[in-house]
């Protein structure tokens, strides 16, 4: 049984295709398109789902939408009719989008498989929001049962629920609906930081540990009544999502010492502060929630989705709590995810179909559920373009001289086999570079990101080496947990607290400086190779030369662009930062010999000022 599932219209729009059960692909459109947290109906992504399941005409069963259209509708009707006539500006942005589009999901969807061929009628199912976000973390998940948490801005009316999975079977047992939200809460702040909401909020996070929780006590005395549960009240009369077109409002910036940071602003000490003092206040509302989601359910297991399941700083506190005995959290735990929960929904709940689960393999497939592109193909382009470029089709030989240019402080770019599903690149559309440099970080940053000096980058390393560099004690293959590097590997934390900013960002502490954030954490990627050998060969053959089982690993993109998908974004990338080498497969291309790079178009207006 084919199942496509699709999420759509509000950020980060996607496509999944499930087959009797296991996950045959999964894409955002953002990837096709080149419109970073692409919205619209994922034309690409379905395409690119059908076409790498082989789906013939007449044998496309169902379709899975990831919330239900017309209970959201309901919902912001109720709100703007309770906040009238505030809110009209907001109100007639929105209603036309409802009216013309947002209304007619199945429509649309009928009449797109119509034009691409597909000739029998799929059965149409639209399961609520959270109860996708539930289902992809649970059903693709390792364990046999799990308590499930789900957290984000708002589905039709619910903003974070627990849950219970057993089995094929997945139950809602509490939730806290909107207004009163722990995304829009967190999306709030990254506004007022000066980020951009849906997009800025891992900034925010990265900000963080620059900063001290001054605000704390601002937040729980006139922001949020914090119930022991976990559940709370927001105090809407600081808040302007409600009523305007902005996240906050004047009495928001009275409590907080004045204005919103202007997105280029400098970042000033308060900003540091704020970020510190509203990831404090998450990290103890997911722990309250967690606590409160173990004493219903009595589970051991917990499986995390819906956007701020991406907050990987408090996915480290909760695994460093033990509120649970394991964690799992889906790797593409946004709107992008709901997709894929949509099409298991059906087939688990809907279909009533069994399900495998021996409490050590996840289903995912290491999240590598997009395009890849054969040799063949990569030669072919790169001889129309007239690109030169070293064919290396011995992989443990590639890998060889992959480790050797990292040694060598070259940076990367990195494309091999099926692109990730989710926000992280982990290792098939990469840049890679060595963890040891004291300069990289700088480097990548300025030079090749083009974006904020204070942000960290993420190591992957060898599975079995991570104990060695942090103190983490289970897998992290999907770069979803912050562990504190080993305090043996540590330098200048005496010394850390006299410095100023400038200073902190540029400071050696540890071996493996351009991987250790300021607070002498990582986000860690951990890598095995039976999940991708060809990545796991090249952090081996970089451990036989150096002793180092551990390199950089940040998204092959720069800011304001999506990660890259194809050999075309790859090279373009390339050619437009100053990256050292590409790999692309079995190629490997060197910067200094590829023809002069020309373009018409001003690329950093588009992306990098985002």
């Amino acid at each position: 049984m084919n199942i496509l599932g699709i999420s759509a219209y509000y950020h980060d729009s996607a496509a999944a295709l499930i087959r009797d059960g296991e996950i045959i692909a999964a894409a955002q459109e953002e990837r096709f398109s080149r419109k970073k947290h692409d919205e619209r109906f994922p034309v690409n992504a379905i395409r690119y789902c059908l076409a790498e399941g082989g789906v013939a005409p007449d044998a496309l069963e169902a379709v899975a939408f990831y919330d239900k259209p017309i209970a959201k509708f309901v919902r912001i009707l109720e709100t703007y009719f309770g906040v009238a006539p505030r809110g009209l500006s907001s109100y007639m942005m929105a209603l036309p989008i409802w009216l013309k589009q947002k209304l007619w999901i199945p429509m649309e969807i009928e009449t797109f498989l119509g034009q691409e061929g597909f000739t029998r009628q799929p059965k149409l199912y639209f399961p609520e929001h959270h109860e996708s976000h539930a289902a992809s973390a649970f059903f693709p998940s390792p364990f046999a049962s799990a308590a499930i948490l789900t957290l984000d801005g708002v589905g039709e009316w619910a903003t974070s629920t627990i849950g219970v999975g057993q089995g094929r079977e997945l139950k809602i047992l509490k939730e806290l609906r909107f207004p009163h939200s722990l995304g829009l809460l967190y999306s709030a702040f990254t506004y007022f930081t000066g980020f951009r909401v849906n997009s800025g909020e891992y900034k925010l996070m990265g900000l963080a540990p620059y900063g001290e929780p001054a605000y704390v006590d601002r937040i729980l005395t006139h922001l949020l009544d914090l119930k022991a549960d976990g559940s709370f009240r927001m105090n809407l009369d600081y808040f302007g999502y409600l009523d305007g077109l902005t996240m906050t409002n004047e009495k928001f910036n009275q409590l907080f010492d004045g204005p919103p940071r202007t997105s280029e602003a400098e970042i000033t000490k308060r900003e540091m502060d704020i970020a510190r003092s509203i990831q404090a206040v998450t990290e103890e509302i997911v722990l309250r929630m967690a606590r409160t989601a173990r004493a219903l359910t009595g589970e051991k297991n917990l499986c995390l989705a819906g956007g701020v399941a991406l907050n990987c700083v408090a996915n480290g506190r909760l695994l460093r709590e033990k509120v649970f005995e394991r964690l799992w959290i889906q790797p593409a735990a946004g709107d992008a995810g709901g997709a894929l929960g949509a099409a298991l929904a059906v087939w688990h709940l809907a279909a009533q179909q069994p399900r495998q689960a021996d409490d050590v393999h996840d289903r995912m497939r290491g999240s590598y559920l997009g395009p890849a592109f054969d040799d063949a193909d990569v030669g072919a382009y790169l001889r129309a373009r007239g690109y030169p470029a070293e064919h290396l089709a011995d992989p443990i030989r590639r890998a060889q001289r992959i480790a050797q240019l990292i040694d060598e402080q070259q940076v990367i770019g990195l494309v091999q086999g099926r692109m990730e599903f989710g926000p992280r690149a982990l290792g098939n559309r990469s840049i890679i570079g060595d963890a040891r440099s004291t300069k990289m970080q700088s480097i990548m940053n300025l030079k090749i990101k083009y974006r904020e000096s204070f942000r960290p980058f993420a190591p992957t390393c060898l599975a079995e080496r991570a104990a060695d560099f942090f103190e983490l004690d289970v897998p992290s293959p999907y770069m979803l947990l912050v562990a504190q590097v080993r305090p043996e590997r540590c330098r200048g934390r005496a010394q850390a607290a006299a410095l100023s900013v400038r200073e902190r960002i540029n400071q050696v502490r540890s071996d493996v400086p351009a991987i250790t954030h300021v607070d002498y954490s990582a986000r860690v990627q951990t890598v095995a190779a039976e999940t991708n050998p060809d990545y796991y060969n090249i952090i081996k053959a970089f451990e036989e030369r150096t002793g180092y089982g551990i390199i950089i690993n940040t998204s092959f993109n720069v800011r304001g662009e999506p990660i890259v998908c194809t050999p075309e974004d790859a090279y373009r990338c390339f050619m437009r930062t100053e990256m050292d080498y590409l790999v692309l497969g079995g190629y490997l291309l060197d910067k200094r010999q590829q023809p002069p790079w020309q373009e018409k178009a001003n690329w950093r207006q588009d992306y990098v000022l985002d």
